[in-house]
């Protein structure tokens, strides 16, 4: 029997018997050979090499690809590829498939192309041959225009072949930016990811990680350490942690890899496949009509309490079920994808329990990416906007809130798929222009009638307004709040900016959902073009 691959060479040993009949060309000999040798490139480079695998905490790469496709129909190509190089003792070293598996299948039906990297194999880093099947396999995904998935797991280039390695990176991300915006792109990181190798899932749509598993760095815990003297770990440097709430380079994170490929399957069975096509529409068991009573005590009237946003989406949206892209990074915006009335929708919406829901530089980030998603993929837009502004003081500013502002603004003044506004509360100053306002866009600007739409709150519009008769005042306090009132009611009403055309309607917040089912209904059909360009210049 055919039971190993030499790991020196790579190359399959046929049984004894099996020589002479090979000889004689026979076509049933051959197929049987052929049979044999698959197995074999199926089982991997040696069983030493699957218990160190397994002995970190990780599938095999063949177990991945079968826990994300659906049974029986992933097709894989290039299995018998081997690398070309003779440097560095490389020439005893040429296993099948040079640690990358490549190929496409179907999930949920749909189908899928995808990339995984072999660790059991040169510690899964890139070479020429290794490339070159990756270079291949995304030119058939975008060819096709269908969703593309790596599955990584790879030490970076390999460095025995100097800088053909390197090149090989440099063709994935050229694939990588051709096709963004064309095809969903998901990263699925199930180990290291180092070094230039970093760069493709951070031009990805989405990165998934695993706790403990997954890192990912340009700069590796030794090099940080003999540079700049720090000494930190893997995980400390790039783990999933790291990635998921301080970087905002990972959209998820999991604690085993079953979770998190059950949830690339999920996040697969809601996108479109690809630029050119509408998000997958499901049968909606969930009323359109249902009351949303339960909203009138959900949001405080207050303006200074803080509440749940996550419990008002889930009021709102078919069966209650979301999927939130990046929940423990800026954390006072909330970006996630649900159904309503069985379409697929993008939901925006500040989040008053962290930071009062305003907006500063990584939220502005991080909506700004998500808003991109939602219109280059067909994938309509509603913004739940409560908030007070953008968040002040000198290190924001320092560092830019300007211009990560003006990416946000910049996302929702282009985009084209059906946008809808809901002002729950409050929208001071620039911060309720840029949440997706009639004045850049919006197609249907709706509000409670708690909202409270001004340049700013009534407090500080007071004493810039009214401070000389505040200072004058026999009683200062009594004059303050006085002219308080007197703001709210000239210019803080809930119809002021419905009386001025930029409130479509004032709703019962008990009639939300349906409101924005039936909106969205009659904005499906919306076409909508850009002024001829190469492409914008958005800011960075």
């Amino acid at each position: 029997m055919l039971t190993s691959v030499a790991e020196s060479s790579g190359s399959a040993i046929l049984p004894d018997d099996l020589e002479e009949a090979v000889q004689r060309n026979d076509l049933r000999t051959r197929t049987e050979e052929l049979a044999r040798l698959k197995a074999v490139i199926r089982e991997g480079p040696s069983v030493e090499a699957t218990a160190a695998q397994r002995a970190k905490g990780k599938l095999t790469v063949r177990e991945r690809i079968e826990l994300l496709f659906d049974e029986g129909t992933f097709l894989e190509i290039e299995a018998f590829r081997k690398h070309r190089a003779t440097a560095f003792g490389l020439a005893n070293k040429r296993p099948h498939t040079d640690g990358v598996v490549v190929g496409w299948g179907l999930v949920h039906g749909q189908k899928v192309f995808a990339y995984a990297h072999d660790f059991r194999m040169f510690g899964g880093a890139l070479g020429e041959a290794h490339a070159a099947k990756i270079h291949k396999l995304m030119d058939m995904a975008l060819a096709a225009g269908a969703p593309l998935v790596s599955l990584c797991d790879g030490a970076g280039a390999r460095i025995q072949e100097g800088v053909t390695a390197l090149a090989g990176y440099g063709g994935i991300f050229r694939r990588n930016a051709q096709a963004s915006g064309v095809i969903p792109q998901i990263s699925v990181i199930l180990g290291p990811c180092a070094g230039g190798a970093a760069y493709s899932p951070a031009l990805t749509d989405f990165v998934f990680m695993v706790r403990d598993v997954a890192q990912m760095f340009i700069t590796g815990p030794d090099v940080v350490q003999a540079v700049t003297g720090e000494h930190i770990s893997m995980n400390g440097l790039g783990g999933a942690d790291v990635h998921a709430g301080v970087s905002g380079v990972s959209s998820f994170v999991y604690d085993d890899e079953y979770a998190c490929i059950a949830d690339v399957r999920y996040l697969l069975s809601l996108l479109p496949a690809n630029n050119r096509a509408l998000p997958p529409v499901v049968p909606c068991t969930d009323p359109v009509d249902r009351r949303n009573d339960a909203l009138l005590d959900l949001v405080p009237s207050s303006a200074n309490q803080a509440y749940d946003i996550l419990k008002v989406i889930e009021e709102i949206v078919d069966d209650g079920e979301y999927f939130e892209v990046q929940p423990n990074w800026a954390g006072n915006i909330v970006c996630a994808l649900a159904r309503m009335g069985g379409r697929l929708v993008g939901v925006v919406a500040n989040q008053p329990m962290v930071s009062a829901g305003t907006l500063d530089i990584d939220a502005s980030d991080k909506g700004a990416r998500f808003v991109q998603m939602c219109d280059s993929f067909n994938i309509p837009l509603v913004t739940l906007v409560d908030v007070p502004g953008f968040l002040p003081g000198r290190e924001q500013e320092h560092q830019g809130i300007i211009r990560h502002g003006a990416k946000l603004l910049y996302a929702y003044c282009v985009a084209t798929v059906p946008r809808i506004q809901l002002i729950l509360r409050k929208a001071y100053g620039g911060a309720w222009i840029v949440m997706d306002s009639r004045s850049i866009g919006t197609d249907l600007s709706l509000a409670w009638p708690t909202n409270e739409i001004a340049v700013m709150g009534a407090e500080g519009a007071a004493n810039v307004i009214f401070r000389r008769e505040i200072a004058a005042s026999g009683d200062p306090q009594e004059t303050r709040e006085q002219c308080i009132r007197s703001y709210q009611e000239e210019l803080m009403h809930p119809y002021y900016a419905a009386e001025h055309g930029l409130v479509d309607d004032v709703i019962d917040p008990a009639h939300t959902r349906e409101t924005l089912v039936r909106a969205l209904e009659m904005l499906e059909g919306k076409r909508a073009s850009l002024a001829p360009r190469k492409h914008g210049n958005p800011p960075m």
